[in-house]
């Protein structure tokens, strides 16, 4: 164990297990005593250590091995970018405003059968119900946003975006502005 060998460094010397070989006679003016007491002490030092020590490694480990990519990180915010400009006023933190049974959360994403980000694709770009269609090719016209269209690019990102926010029950996103 690497801590207790780094303890052993502090032991005060007067303290030694006598082993055949090395007594020194009664004039010396060593102490001779058992190290169980003393290695008892190391040995709960070391064990008070190890949780603060895993508290730190278990905070830690996210900012030293990240979990996602830089560009998975930029999507994700050019996601977020695009959701607070084209969809929030109806699926705020992922409600529904218009429809309640609607939601961008993961159980009525499942229940509504678009719990894919091929179907929320779809459903983006061609509208499903109340909800407008934002592709640039959406079809029938009274279905589709009367607002500005999005690119396909635009609409994979947000279906990316919700599908990943819809998984993790719509944590708090915090977009960067260009």
């Amino acid at each position: 164990m690497p801590l207790l060998s780094m303890a052993s460094c502090c032991i005060n010397t007067k303290f030694r297990l006598a082993t055949k070989g090395n007594e020194k006679g009664g004039g010396g003016g060593e102490i001779q005593s058992h190290p169980a007491p003393l290695l008892n002490k190391q040995v709960k030092f070391v064990k008070s250590l190890a949780p603060p020590l895993m508290a730190a490694l278990v905070i830690l480990s996210p900012l030293v091995n990240d979990p996602v990519s830089l560009g998975q990180t930029i999507d994700i915010q050019r996601g977020a970018r695009l959701f607070s400009q084209a969809c929030i006023g109806c699926h705020d933190a992922g409600g529904n405003v218009i429809q309640p049974g609607a939601t961008l959360f993961i159980k009525d994403l499942q229940r509504n059968g678009v719990d894919t980000e091929e179907e929320i694709y779809r459903v983006t770009y061609f509208g499903k119900g109340r909800m407008p269609g934002f592709g640039e090719n959406c079809t029938p016209r009274g279905q589709c946003t009367f607002g500005a269209r999005l690119q396909d690019e635009e609409i994979k990102l947000l279906a990316e975006f919700v599908k990943s926010q819809a998984d993790q029950g719509w944590p708090k996103i915090e977009s960067i502005e260009d």
